[in-house]
């Protein structure tokens, strides 16, 4: 792994255009400050023959922010509450978690 994957990392995740301020809050932690990149993409899911739509929103945070991300753990942005659902899932640098959220 690179220093300079993790300086252009920096970069996407510092741009306004991309990445957003988060407070990101340990069950039974003090709030901290991150930066996210937000995913808000639809999903479809094959159940048999029927295919559901449904609404989806992702993050990334850096794991240098947040080592180890929960299930059940909140994540406010621009005031909005979320929970973390399912497994974290990591890039294959280990550098960006990647966590689905559901409102609370």
């Amino acid at each position: 792994m690179s220093l300079a994957f993790e300086n252009a990392l920096d970069l996407l995740f510092a741009d306004p255009n991309l990445g957003r301020d988060a407070v990101y809050i340990a069950d039974g932690g003090t709030p901290v400050l991150v930066r996210v990149v937000t995913r808000r993409a639809d999903a479809v899911t094959d159940f048999g023959e029927a295919r559901l739509w449904s609404e989806t929103t992702r993050v990334d945070l850096r794991v240098a922010e947040v080592p180890n991300p929960r299930p059940g753990e909140r994540i406010e942005i621009d005031g909005d509450a979320f929970l973390i659902q399912g497994e974290p899932v990591r890039d294959r640098e280990r550098l960006v978690w990647t966590v689905d959220l559901r409102p609370t």
